[in-house]
C-alpha cells in the first residue's frame, strides 16, 4: 500500500515540530511598514556610494573569512567588549540562541524566560528538544522576582533568557533582580540586548563579574535588518563550545564588509536612533492622549498599546486596510490580549499610523 508525502512526514517528523506553526512574518507590499521593529532609514546617499564602493572590493569567488576577524574587532571597538571575553557571531540573533540551545540540550533539560517575551526563545527549546518554563511577569510587564527565583527552585533550568529591553512589552527589566537571577542559579544566563541602541544601559559591562553571564546583540535594530548579525560576547569557556557548532562561513563576505564599513560610520547609525528615541517619546505621547488606549513607556524602538474595548484584532485590520502595517499580539492571549505593538518610524510614518489607529478605533465606535 502506498503512501503519500504528507503521511511520510507525519511518521519521521517529530510531533512536537509538526504542532509548531512557522515564524509567520505577512507580506507589506505597498503598507507603511511597522511591524517588525526595523530603523526606517536608509544611509544617507553620500555613505551609500561609499558602500557600494567597499562592496566591488569583495572577491565573492572566494570564501568569507570564517572567523570574521576584522569584523569582530570592528565590534568588540564599537560595542566596548571587554578585552578578556571572546565573541561569536551568528546570522542574527536566531542562530546564536540555536546554538546556544544546542549546545545544552538534554532531555528534560529545562529553557526558562519571563513571559510574554521573544518568541523564538520558546520555538528554539522545541527545536531542540528542551521544555520551555515561562514565568509571567508582573501586570506592568515587570519581573516578578519571587516567581522567578521559585521557579528556578523547582525546574532547576539550563538556560534562562533576559531580553533587555523585553520584547514585545519594551521595557527594561530591574537590574538589581536580574542580578538576583544570576545569583540564584548556576544556568546560564543570556541577556538579550537586541534594542541596546535605544535603551541607554547594558550588562555588557558586567561580564567577568558572573560566570553564568553572557550578552547578546544585534545589528538588526540599527538600520541593518538585512545583513542578519548576531553577536554573542562572554568568557571563552561557553563561547568555545558553541562555537563548535557553528556552521562553517556562517558570516558571509558581503555581511562582514557591509558592517565593518557601516561600524566604521557608527555616528550615522547613532544619530539615528537618537531621532528615534525622539520620535518614541512623541508618539507615546500621543498614544497616551488617546481616549480608550493603554500605553507602556518604551526603552525599545517600539511601543506596547492595549485597546480598552478589546478590538485589537478589528483595529489592526483597519490600519492595514488604510495603509498601515504594526503587529497584532491580541491572538497570543494572556496578558497581551488587546494589545498592539507598533514600531517607531519617520516622523510622516508615525503620523499616518496615529492617524490610521484614530480612525480605525473611530470606525468601530460609529458601528
Amino acid at each position: 500500500m502506498s503512501t503519500s508525502a504528507k503521511d511520510k512526514a507525519a511518521h519521521w517528523v517529530r510531533p512536537e515540530i509538526r504542532a509548531l506553526k512557522a515564524y509567520a512574518v505577512p507580506d507589506a507590499t505597498g503598507l507603511i511598514k511597522l511591524d517588525a521593529m526595523e530603523n526606517p532609514y536608509a544611509f544617507p546617499d553620500d555613505m551609500r556610494r561609499d558602500w557600494l564602493h567597499v562592496l566591488q572590493q569583495v572577491d565573492l569567488n572566494r570564501y568569507p573569512d570564517p572567523a570574521a576577524r576584522r569584523l569582530k574587532d570592528c565590534l568588540r571597538a564599537s560595542l566596548d567588549i571587554p578585552p578578556a571575553m571572546s565573541i561569536l557571531l551568528g546570522n542574527g540573533s536566531d542562530e546564536l540562541i540555536q546554538l546556544i540551545a544546542m549546545a545544552l540540550a538534554q532531555p528534560r533539560r529545562v529553557v526558562l524566560a519571563p513571559v510574554p517575551t521573544f518568541v523564538m526563545y520558546d520555538m528554539i527549546a522545541t527545536f531542540t528538544g528542551m521544555r520551555f518554563v515561562g514565568v509571567p511577569l508582573t501586570p506592568d510587564f515587570d519581573l516578578d522576582l519571587p516567581a522567578m527565583l521559585a521557579a528556578i527552585a523547582e525546574h532547576r533550568p539550563a538556560l534562562i533568557f533576559l531580553a533587555y529591553p523585553n520584547n514585545p512589552t519594551g521595557n527594561l527589566f530591574d537590574a538589581d533582580a536580574m542580578r538576583q537571577i544570576l545569583a540564584a542559579s548556576d544556568a546560564l544566563v543570556v541577556v538579550d540586548e537586541a534594542y541596546h541602541a535605544f535603551a541607554g544601559v547594558s550588562f555588557m559591562q558586567q561580564l567577568g563579574q558572573h560566570d553564568n553571564l553572557v550578552v547578546m546583540r544585534t545589528l538588526s535594530k540599527q538600520g541593518l535588518a538585512g545583513l542578519r548579525l548576531g553577536v554573542l560576547a562572554g568568557d571563552a569557556a561557553w563561547l568555545d563550545e558553541f562555537d563548535k557548532l557553528r556552521l562553517p562561513y556562517n558570516i558571509n563576505s558581503l555581511t562582514q564588509a557591509s558592517a565593518e564599513f557601516a561600524l566604521s560610520r557608527a555616528a550615522v547609525l547613532q544619530a539615528q536612533a537618537q531621532q528615534l528615541c525622539g520620535e518614541r517619546q512623541r508618539v507615546y505621547q500621543a498614544l497616551a492622549a488617546l481616549p480608550g488606549v493603554q500605553v507602556w513607556p518604551s526603552r525599545a524602538n517600539f511601543i506596547l498599546l492595549r485597546l480598552v474595548s478589546g478590538d485589537a484584532t478589528r483595529v489592526h485590520q483597519g490600519m492595514r486596510e488604510r495603509g498601515v502595517l504594526i503587529k497584532n499580539l491580541d491572538h497570543a492571549g494572556a496578558a497581551l490580549k488587546g494589545c498592539l505593538r507598533v514600531t517607531i518610524g519617520t516622523p510622516d510614518e508615525n503620523a499616518a499610523m496615529l492617524a490610521a489607529l484614530t480612525r480605525s478605533m473611530g470606525q468601530g465606535a460609529a458601528q
